[in-house]
């Protein structure tokens, strides 16, 4: 799972995890100084400040952003648009801070069709809820540790957005055990553990890593790369693969839809593939049902429609 970031200047097209991390661990421990102190709406208004800066510094960002809302709005997007989603991102991010401090009552969340989870969590079979970097992935995984109680665990790659991770993490540490690290030779095993101990399984489906095996999808317009691994993945461990996308709706308001996705696993290892294929492209058109109903909840800036390393 990769988490969503503001990616550092860049003049040429560059892979997202080549990106470097924005902000310092400064300026995010006073943010999270005024959070824990005097509370969310006093926090809430750093953000002004925060978005200007990012609008006025951040050009590549801004460039991503208005490639992205062209594709999204009626009009051609100007910069009260382009303030207006990195707003969004910049409250999303805020408020992991109160989910991780577990300040659930200051949002207000409604789930659609947990029972999906719910089940599969019941049951203890293992999933694997495949997500994007669209909205908040925090609003789920502290409504697993939580409210909810969803065995979860998430995975990620370590090495990006270390300072921002480690902030987060020393504000909940039973949410940083839920973490399997990315890319490391005991990547597989770890999962496979945690689904026979029947733990869901969650990852971000909309960012392909460099070497990854990835297929070309239409999405808003265009062709963009998207990793088949996840579906991959349920295939092989067969079990059930399950959408989520949790929306932010502004103020204080947060949605969280659940979808199921499974094909049965073919008999035959080599159509595994097809079968694949076919998930991600199922998932690449509720990405864009998902993202067309919260279009500012978008968070991949950086050249998305041209980053096509490992494509297939």
């Amino acid at each position: 799972m990769q988490g969503a970031d503001l990616a550092g200047e860049s003049t040429v097209s560059q892979h997202w995890s080549e990106h470097r991390e924005r902000g310092s661990a400064f300026a995010i421990g006073l943010i999270l100084w005024i959070a824990r102190h005097l509370g969310r709406s006093a926090a809430r208004l750093v953000l002004y400040p925060i978005t200007g800066y990012f609008l006025i510094t951040a050009s590549s960002q801004r460039q991503a952003s208005r490639d992205y809302l062209r594709r999204m709005l009626a009009d051609p997007p100007g910069l009260r648009q382009i303030a207006r989603h990195l707003h969004c991102f910049s409250a999303t991010i805020l408020d992991r801070v109160f989910f991780l401090l577990g300040n659930y009552q200051a949002f207000a969340v409604e789930l659609h069709n947990p029972e999906l989870v719910l089940d599969a969590a019941a049951s203890r079979q293992g999933a694997i809820l495949l997500g994007s970097h669209l909205g908040s992935f925090e609003a789920l995984r502290a409504l697993g540790t939580s409210q909810v109680r969803i065995p979860l665990k998430v995975l990620m790659y370590p090495d990006h957005n270390q300072t921002i991770a480690r902030v987060f993490h020393r504000l909940n540490p039973e949410v940083a055990r839920t973490l399997i690290p990315l890319g490391t030779p005991g990547t597989l095993l770890a999962v496979q553990e945690a689904l026979r101990a029947g733990c869901l399984v969650g990852i971000l489906g909309d960012r392909a890593a460099k070497g990854e095996k990835s297929l070309k999808c239409r999405f808003l317009g265009a062709e963009a790369s998207f990793p088949i691994g996840p579906a991959l993945l349920a295939l092989a461990t067969r079990v059930p693969l399950m959408l989520f996308f949790a929306l932010y709706l502004g103020g204080n308001r947060y949605e969280i839809f659940f979808e199921e996705l499974s094909y049965a696993p073919p008999a035959d290892r080599g159509e595994r593939l097809a079968v694949a294929q076919a998930l991600t492209r199922r998932y690449v058109e509720r990405l864009e049902h998902y993202t067309r109903l919260a279009p500012y909840n978008w968070f991949n800036f950086y050249e998305y429609w041209t980053d096509t390393e490992g494509t297939e």
